[in-house]
């Protein structure tokens, strides 16, 4: 298998849906790590092991979706 250079993974872009009132503290931190700070904010990532697993973690909150590579940030 070949080795993927860093900077190598395909992108996602990152869509928060839903609004954090409520929500854990640790729930608020995850979003504002992925970079995220309103409703209707939106990113674009890396589609990284570490990445995957904050989306993992409050996947309910948010929109996630390929984009190509070629498609400017």
């Amino acid at each position: 298998m070949a080795v993927k250079k860093k900077g190598e993974h395909p992108k996602i872009r990152i869509k928060l849906v839903k609004s954090l009132i409520g929500r854990s503290d640790r729930q608020q931190a995850t979003v504002r790590g992925l970079g995220l700070h309103k409703v209707n904010s939106q990113v674009i990532r890396e589609k990284s092991p570490e990445t995957l697993g904050m989306i993992r973690k409050i996947d309910f909150l948010l929109k996630v979706e390929e984009v190509a590579n070629d498609q400017p940030q």
